[in-house]
């Protein structure tokens, strides 16, 4: 039985106000989307200074980097983000007023992560994107006033699938050094089938035929659903990863995933911290305007666990 709170009601009935996002192709869907703004975010957090660059990617093309950097004189920890969308979706400016907080609170540079969105570059782009701006920050952590000691990986959703996919690569390549990773509803595996895909399977924003619409867009081939760097319940090991914060929606169909990942991650000797926020629903970080609360609440976890991480190193 759902657990909603009252906001996620209401955010319900207007994002279901519409036509569903599954039934466009997804170059309809994102002109559809680029006429419609991000709407404005109403009392946004407070920032020192806020910059866009823009970096080169492994093919050649240009990345742009937003970069959040808080009062004081540095060299800051830094939390490399990449934000959710299925891997078709999603754009730096919905998570605006997190990625504010959590630079804010943490005393942290966060360096939010445009990379480049699938049917039109598909699986492997984003992770070769997403891996490029880590080592960017790493090379040039002097330049944006950042220790290159104390850099976290994070995403939510896709972007939390990124950010574990990323973490493994940085480990098996001997690439930058990261100190731990935050894991907003990361997608795990692409099976569809789970006990909360059951139960939230339609009617809780993210449901199991969006869910589909996403995978085989990014994918492009279902045969390569099972490949690690697609599914990451699906690596051998995932030993000597850096220390986790996993923190799950309760009524999202990506919730047992998330679970069973921090189940891998603890098997494999990985310190874990996995966290769930009740009465909300997927996507619930990048909706501060229906979410405040919670959205300050997962803010102040990340915040409480890079810093905890932080004073061990």
């Amino acid at each position: 039985m759902a657990n909603l709170t009252e906001q996620a009601k209401q955010y319900l009935e207007s994002f279901y106000s519409g036509p569903k996002m599954e039934s466009f192709n997804p170059v309809e869907l994102k002109a559809i989307m680029a006429q419609s703004p991000v709407p404005p975010q109403n009392n946004l957090p407070s920032i020192h200074q806020t910059e866009d660059r823009f970096i080169i990617a492994k093919d050649g093309e240009e990345i742009r980097l937003r970069i959040y950097t808080p009062e004081g004189e540095g060299p800051f920890p830094a939390l490399v983000y990449y934000h959710g969308g299925g891997w078709v979706i999603g754009a730096v400016e919905m998570f605006e007023a997190a990625n504010r907080l959590v630079a804010t609170e943490a005393n942290a540079v966060v360096v939010s992560v445009d990379y480049r969105l699938a049917p039109e570059n598909p699986y492997p782009t984003p992770i070769e994107d997403c891996y490029a701006a880590l080592e960017w920050v790493a090379e040039h952590a002097t330049d944006i006033n950042v220790d290159p000691a104390k850099i976290s990986v994070g995403g939510d959703s896709a972007g939390g699938n990124l950010s574990t996919v990323i973490a493994k690569k940085a480990l098996d390549n001997k690439g930058p050094a990261i100190q731990s990773q935050v894991l907003i509803y990361p997608v795990t595996n692409l099976e569809f089938d789970t006990d909360s895909y059951n139960e939230f399977a339609q009617g809780f924003g993210l449901d199991r035929d969006l869910m589909k619409w996403f995978g085989i867009h990014y994918v492009g081939n279902e045969k390569l659903y099972n490949e690690p760097d697609v599914s990451p319940l699906k690596y051998d090991s995932v030993k000597g990863l850096p220390p986790a914060i996993i923190i799950a929606a309760e009524n999202d169909v990506l919730k047992d995933e998330g679970v069973a990942y921090a189940e891998k991650l603890k098997q494999d000797g990985v310190n874990v911290q996995y966290e769930l926020i009740p009465g909300v629903v997927h996507g619930y970080y990048s909706n501060m305007d229906f979410f405040a609360d919670e959205t300050k609440q997962t803010a102040q976890l990340i915040v409480n666990f890079i810093n905890k991480v932080a004073q061990k190193a």
